[in-house]
């Protein structure tokens, strides 16, 4: 661990110990030695607390104080909490795969990351983002799995024949339809046809196999 990353530890730390502090929505960067504390607290005596826990932490070389106090008159969601609940709300959503996005909060602003499979998969997400009390905006920067073409899947099957030393790449042929594969040819064993077979039901995107390879 480095330095800034051990000072931030030490600092998260020395927050969490510090009983007139809540430290939940505080947030510790460290650049060089220079700690940039940020997030919300409910009382000014508690940003000063939190201010003075992070001087008494050796090797701190200076403090950049950026905590706003959040009155309970003035309520807002603060960015951990809405990320958990957009967390939860995609994993109560059977249109949404979750486990596929990444979800980042800052200053209310959401960016949703990953990989789906399908459209209306984008639109959910960020509809169902959009919901949560104190979200400001939502950059949705999900991206649609690009689904391989029919002469990518034949290359895919090609090389993979060439890897398999029990096997006469050059004597069986890949046509490819879409989805679907047609497998031709002639082989010296059934072991060569099943090793084909298993190949080209193992690329991307593949749903049909028909195996026409004849065993000599």
């Amino acid at each position: 661990m480095n330095n800034d990353a051990q000072l931030q530890h030490d600092v998260l730390a020395e927050l969490e110990w510090e009983p007139s502090i809540d430290h939940a929505d505080i947030g510790v960067a460290v650049t060089d030695g220079v700690v940039t504390l940020s997030g919300f607290v409910k009382s000014f005596p508690q940003k000063i607390a939190a201010e003075k826990a992070a001087r008494r932490v050796a090797g701190v070389k200076a403090i950049a104080e950026e905590i706003t106090v959040r009155l309970a008159s003035q309520p807002k969601t603060a960015d951990h909490e809405i990320a958990r609940r957009i967390l939860d709300l995609f994993e109560w959503s059977a249109a949404i795969p979750h486990d596929k996005i990444a979800v980042k909060v800052e200053h209310g602003r959401v960016t949703l990351t990953g990989t789906v499979d399908w459209y209306y998969q984008i639109n959910e997400a960020r509809k169902a983002a959009s919901k949560i009390h104190g979200v400001t905006g939502v950059s949705n920067l999900l991206e649609l799995r690009k689904v391989p073409t029919a002469a990518n899947v034949k290359e895919l099957i090609v090389a993979a024949f060439k890897r398999n030393a029990d096997l006469d790449a050059a004597s069986v042929t890949v046509i490819t339809d879409g989805s679907k594969v047609t497998l031709g040819g002639k082989v010296r064993a059934w072991s060569e046809r099943q090793i084909a077979e298993r190949a080209a039901w193992a690329a991307p995107g593949v749903t049909i196999v028909e195996d026409h390879i004849v065993v000599l």
